[in-house]
């Protein structure tokens, strides 16, 4: 009887001390709020991040096709390098989605991003896409692209 008091004592401050643990824990810090809408992305912004995505893109050795669009999802400028496999498509939608929610396509799983958006001045202009190689290589080539912009 003995042991099973003691027993019951020490998983009763066990599951104490957990719950106080956890209660000293900082709650998490919110997501910081999307930026706001500013004037589309120009023609030429827009060749500049491709051409910048587009350097990456060969320093990879990747056939990759680039989009970018306004931030309503319109195309503005797609680039599809020789030997891009045909699923070009996928750039100019998650350039879409990223510029639409104003978010990376895959904000919970940052190095397999495709898609990103593209912010000058604290406003969103529009965002850019990648297909064609892995979730990181089109993360690493979409952020060479923004580069161009900062």
């Amino acid at each position: 009887m003995h042991r099973l008091s003691l027993k019951a004592m020490v998983a009763c401050a066990a599951l104490f001390l957990n719950s106080v643990a956890q209660a000293q824990q900082p709650a998490p810090l919110a997501p910081l709020p999307p930026p706001p809408y500013g004037d589309p992305i120009t023609l030429e912004q827009a060749k500049k991040v491709a051409a910048s995505a587009e350097t990456e893109a060969r320093k990879l050795n990747l056939s990759d096709a680039i989009a970018i669009v306004e931030p309503d999802g319109k195309v503005v400028f797609f680039l599809k390098m020789d030997g891009t496999q045909y699923a070009g498509n996928m750039a100019i939608d998650k350039a879409a989605t990223a510029a639409r929610f104003r978010r990376a396509t895959t904000a919970s799983d940052a190095d397999k991003v495709g898609g990103l958006p593209i912010v000058i001045g604290g406003k969103l202009v529009g965002a850019i896409g990648i297909a064609g190689g892995s979730g990181p290589q089109d993360a690493q080539v979409a952020a060479a692209g923004l580069v161009a912009v900062k």
